[in-house]
Order: structure tokens, then sequence, then C-alpha cells
């Protein structure tokens, strides 16, 4: 089977909201000001203790897992 691509278009669309330039704050300047870096690597995500178990942890997977291909059915 071919992908299908559709398209919808709506013409009763609300306009967004302009976002005021004067109150524009650059990402670099955002992270600066809250003390966040970036990552160096994915260990940097490691939480020690997170889970209480491997049975824990691998219930979590398993629904996670699950719920992805939920939506592909």
């Amino acid at each position: 089977m071919g992908l299908v691509e559709e398209v919808v278009t709506v013409s009763s669309a609300e306009r967004l909201p302009e976002w005021s330039t004067s109150d524009h704050v650059p990402v670099d300047e955002l992270a600066r000001r809250q003390g966040v870096a970036p990552l160096s690597s994915a260990d940097d995500l490691i939480e020690p203790g997170l889970f209480e178990s491997d049975q824990e942890l691998e219930e979590f997977l398993a629904d996670l897992y699950a719920s992805r291909r939920a939506g592909m059915a």
C-alpha cells in the first residue's frame, strides 16, 4: 500500500495572536537566566533511583510501548 497524504483546509480559522517583539526573549537568554545548560550526552538524563525495581522499569516500558502502538492500529 502506498502512503496517502490528506490535506485539510479551514477557511474560518482564527488568526493567532501576534507576539509582542518587546516581550521576546531569545532561547539562549532564557536558558542562561534559568541556569540551564545543553546536554553533553544522553547520560545526563540518567536519574538514579527513578524506578524502585527492574520490574517497575519493565512495566513502565511495556506500557510506553503499548501506548505508542495503540495509535498505529
